[in-house]
Formats: C-alpha cells, sequence, structure tokens
C-alpha cells in the first residue's frame, strides 16, 4: 500500500507538470487518419434531444432530434454506445468517418454511435455557452441515460443482464463513458475511455478545458457554464477518477498512446501530430496512468491498452479492438 501511494505521489507530480506544459496546447483535438471504414451498413434514427440544440447553428434548436447512427444484427448479445471527440460533427459520427469498429456488428457486439454535440462532455450543462450564443444548454447527459438506452430497450438492442450495455468514447467522449457508466449502473455494465481525460480534477486541468474550449467551433465556449466554477461539486460528480468507488463489478477498459509517433503518424501530418497530437496525448497518457494505479489501489481492475501512439484515429480504432480480444463486451 505504502508504496502504491508513493507511484501514486510521484505520478500526480509528473502528471501536474504534463498539465501546465499542455494547456499552451491549440485544442483537445482527434486528428484524422485514413484507417478503413466499415464493412457493414448503418441506419439511421432519431431520438428527441431533451430541448437542447441539435443543429450546428446555436440560434435555433434545429428539428429538436439527435441523430443515432447504429449497426445491428439479429442474434448479437452484446450492444455498445460509442462517444465521439471534442469536434463531433452532426452528420456522422467520427467513429462512422474515421475507424472500422462498426464492424464489431460482425463479431457479435451491435454498435450505436450519438452523432453531435461538439465540446459538449455529453453532459446536462448548468447553462448555455454565453461566450458563443447557445440559447439553450447542453442536455447530452438526458440525452444519452434517458433517451438513447431506452431507444435501444424498445428496438431490441440486446445486453448483458438483460438489458445493460456498455458505453465507450474518445477524448472528451473517453470520460464521458466513465461517468456515465459509474453514475448509472442501472444501465451500464462496462464503461471505456481511450485517451481520456480521467481525472477531471487534477491540478492545471480545469485550465487545461478552459483553453481547449476557446478554440471549439463555434467558439468561444464558456466551460464555467458546463459545470459552473472550479469549487462546483459537478466537477467531481464528472470526474472518473472520484467515481472509482462507483466502479466495483464494472468492466473498465482505459487506454491511450504515449506521445511518441507511431503506426498510423503518417508524413502528411506530422505538424498536426507533433504540436497538437503529441502533447494531447501525453496529456492523456498521463492522466489514463493516474487513473488506473488509483483504481487498482481501490481494487478496481481495469483492461488496457497502451501503445506508441499519438491523439490519433486509428490508435482508437486499435484500441476498441483490443477492448473485444480482452473480453470488454463479454
Amino acid at each position: 500500500m505504502r508504496e502504491a501511494k508513493r507511484v501514486w505521489r510521484s505520478g500526480s507530480r509528473r502528471l501536474t507538470a504534463i498539465l501546465l506544459a499542455v494547456v499552451t496546447a491549440v485544442s483537445i483535438v482527434g486528428v484524422s487518419v485514413g484507417t478503413g471504414t466499415a464493412e457493414a451498413a448503418g441506419r439511421t434514427a432519431w431520438v428527441d434531444a431533451c430541448g437542447m440544440p441539435t443543429g450546428g447553428s446555436f440560434g435555433k434548436t434545429g428539428n429538436g432530434k439527435v441523430k443515432i447512427r447504429y449497426w445491428k444484427k439479429p442474434g448479437n448479445r452484446r450492444s455498445v454506445i460509442m462517444l465521439d471527440g471534442m469536434r463531433a460533427g452532426y452528420d456522422r459520427s467520427g467513429w462512422e468517418k474515421n475507424s472500422n469498429i462498426q464492424n464489431l456488428v460482425n463479431h457479435g457486439v451491435n454498435v450505436v454511435e450519438p452523432v453531435g454535440g461538439p465540446a459538449s462532455f455529453y453532459t446536462d450543462w448548468n447553462a448555455p455557452s454565453n461566450f458563443n450564443g447557445q440559447r439553450e444548454r447542453y442536455r447530452w447527459g438526458c440525452v444519452i441515460d434517458k433517451r438513447v438506452v431506452p431507444w435501444m430497450k424498445s428496438a431490441g438492442f440486446r445486453g448483458k443482464f438483460g438489458k445493460k450495455y456498455a458505453i465507450m468514447g474518445l477524448s472528451m467522449g473517453g470520460n464521458a463513458a466513465l461517468a456515465h457508466a459509474a453514475n448509472r449502473r442501472d444501465l451500464y455494465y462496462a464503461g471505456g475511455s481511450l485517451s481520456g481525460y480521467n481525472f477531471l480534477t487534477a491540478p492545471g486541468m480545469r485550465t487545461a478545458l478552459r483553453m481547449a474550449l476557446l478554440d471549439v467551433e463555434p467558439q468561444p465556449w464558456n466551460v464555467d457554464a458546463m459545470w459552473g466554477p472550479p469549487w462546483s461539486p459537478r466537477w467531481a460528480a464528472n470526474d472518473p477518477a472520484r467515481l472509482i468507488n462507483k466502479m466495483h463489478g464494472m468492466k473498465v477498459f482505459v487506454g491511450s498512446g504515449n506521445g511518441l509517433f507511431g503506426r498510423y503518424n503518417r508524413p502528411e501530418n506530422t505538424v498536426d501530430d507533433l504540436f497538437k497530437g503529441t502533447p494531447l496525448e501525453m496529456l492523456a497518457f498521463a492522466q489514463t496512468k493516474a487513473f488506473e494505479v488509483s483504481a487498482r489501489v481501490q481494487g478496481v481492475n481495469p483492461m488496457t491498452h497502451y501503445a506508441n501512439g499519438t491523439h490519433t484515429w486509428g490508435y482508437w480504432q486499435d484500441m476498441v479492438w483490443s477492448a473485444l480480444r480482452q473480453g470488454f463486451f463479454r
């Protein structure tokens, strides 16, 4: 136990140093890399948006619906909700555009991808973002837990223990997935974070997120409108590192690159990978390692996947297939 505490203190010091360095990064983004698209054909559904904005313009609420893209096969006994990253678009999820993980449907796992929610952290915001003219506050917590999951149940998506599902995401969607899974054990049996920010209350982290949200379209976003000021208890309520005590008996998967160039870093992307992907993945790596150490000290043993790599789609795709091989969806 003393050794674990020494490792934790040492890791925390390294984490703080990396956090202060990464504050200068342009934004928390996914650098697009061609990785091959899924062979399976997806379908589209719509769910109620809980009254939040649903289109690219915040001058109106759109059609009041959130688009769902899904892949489903008869006989599949597991289903996963896949959350996007900071720059999520309104046409398709980045998962569909940049990965082949939809082919999980051919391995017994139905795939559900909510579309939209840039800079949302897939949570219920306290207020609209007044910096960029948002008229209604984000309510992605309501959408994911109270709209998407009931739709899945009514549409016959099978899950563990009857109708409990896995939830997984990348970057901002990674820490969001762990928070959803930990806070709603009645809905989810597994949570996975890929290059996620799993220690949101760490020193310097709120400043890093503040700077990141200032650069996401339609910019700038006001992070204080999300969970309130730094002393608000909502920060801890959405911090995976502070929710580990709720994860006992839950399947947990965390993965990250180490910031070094790997198999998906191409010459034409060198500038983005070096000045965005590397510092962001170093931050994700430090946060993932800190979360893993804390989880193991508290008796939760997450599945893990670490590799040479930056904040890039190909590595997230590999992490999903690694999770499948390790039994995350079983």
